[in-house]
């Protein structure tokens, strides 16, 4: 790690009372999450250069093995993040990338279809220079804590696979419902609805139909390399189950089944 001192003061300091009220009264560790991108480990994964070059990503495991044992709910936040983290390098603007790179926004993953069944019913309609998203995610982590998401739904044109967008937490339309039980998790994870939600053709990472290819060449090798470091049963369940699925499937170079195992292993 690059600068395993600063990672120590912020565990000490800011982390471990985090995780005491996440604990007692289920509060989102903001001020970790805080902390974490003051001291430059929020962006390890991005680059605020256009040809990329963000570290390893057995750095960024590395943080989430030490986080996991002070903060649980900080842990499962950072696990999202740096996997959506790294679709933002790959294929996000310079500006959003800059924003992670310096620790200034918090991005999470929102894949998976609240829904029976294993078939995608998203839609994505596009209209002019605007697409209208409407979807209900569940097992987001940080829904409503997130500065963005990267969203996936049915391609606008293209037959088959799926698409990927960069959504804005801010974004009208985009709501996380109440909890049924009342209950809340620290780590924020809930049911985030768009109904709809509208974002410019622009915010499409990647190209329309691409985005299990991207989950398979992006999102996979950093859920097997989380799972190497810290152990699978430590992984997010809904992180853990899209490695699993994606795992069986990779080898086939079949995006599109990849979609529907990992949709179907996370119900």
């Amino acid at each position: 790690m690059s600068n395993p001192s600063a990672l120590q003061d912020v565990l000490d300091h800011v982390i471990a009372p985090a995780g005491e009220l996440a604990r007692q009264e289920g509060k989102f560790p903001r001020a970790a999450v805080a902390a974490l991108g003051r001291a430059g480990l929020l962006g390890l994964t991005c680059s605020t250069e256009p040809e990329g070059g963000g570290t390893y990503l057995a750095r960024a495991a590395e943080v989430v093995a030490r986080v996991l044992p002070v903060c649980p709910a900080t842990a499962a936040v950072l696990q999202s993040h740096y996997a959506a983290a790294t679709v933002v390098e790959a294929y996000g603007g310079r500006w959003l990338r800059g924003e992670v790179a310096a620790g200034r926004h918090l991005c999470t993953l929102a894949l998976v279809e609240d829904g029976a069944g294993g078939a995608v019913r998203s839609i994505a309609r596009r209209t002019g220079g605007v697409v209208a998203l409407r979807a209900h995610k569940r097992d987001v982590v940080a829904a409503g804590e997130a500065d963005s998401y990267v969203w996936s739904s049915p391609p606008v044109a293209s037959d088959g696979g799926l698409t990927l967008w960069g959504v804005p937490a801010h974004a009208p339309g985009l709501f996380v419902p109440a909890s049924a039980n009342g209950v809340p998790f620290a780590s924020a994870t809930s049911t985030v609805v768009a109904d709809p939600v509208r974002v410019p053709a622009e915010a499409m990472l990647g190209a329309d139909g691409g985005g299990s290819r991207i989950l398979l060449d992006a999102v996979l090798p950093w859920l097997l390399e989380l799972c190497a470091v810290i152990g699978s049963d430590a992984v997010h369940p809904s992180l853990s189950a899209l490695a699993r699925s994606a795992s069986g499937t990779a080898r086939s170079d079949d995006g599109q089944a990849f979609a529907a195992s990992a949709a179907m292993a996370l119900r």
